[in-house]
């Protein structure tokens, strides 16, 4: 759970990054849910790792793998259009705890 905390909170930070990259380059970078999905398993051997609702009912999704290391961040609107937000290498699954100041509580 606290890791798909921490995930989910990457890649509300790289969304907000690329917002304006992503809008400009939309029409290269979305597809149906569906076919983006099993092009990610495919292509890249990615399966969904954690899931979030964002304020604007738009779903964010981390899919990632451990055996080649990739990871996508990708946004879907309600209307079923998915968007690629956010792709890289290195991708490790972390199994530590997070401590309260990690997760923004006051301590």
């Amino acid at each position: 759970m606290k890791q798909d905390i921490l995930a989910l909170g990457l890649g509300i930070g790289a969304i907000l990054l690329s917002a304006t990259q992503l809008h400009a380059q939309s029409a290269n970078r979305c597809g149906q849910r569906d076919a983006v999905v099993e092009r990610l398993a495919e292509t890249y051997g990615e399966t969904r790792q954690s899931i979030g609702l964002a304020s604007n009912s738009q779903v964010i999704e981390v899919f990632a793998s451990s055996d080649t290391g990739t990871w996508t961040i990708t946004m879907t609107t309600p209307q079923g259009l998915t968007c690629l937000v956010a792709a890289g290498r290195g991708f490790e699954r972390l199994d530590e705890e997070l401590t309260p100041a990690a997760l923004g509580d006051p301590v």
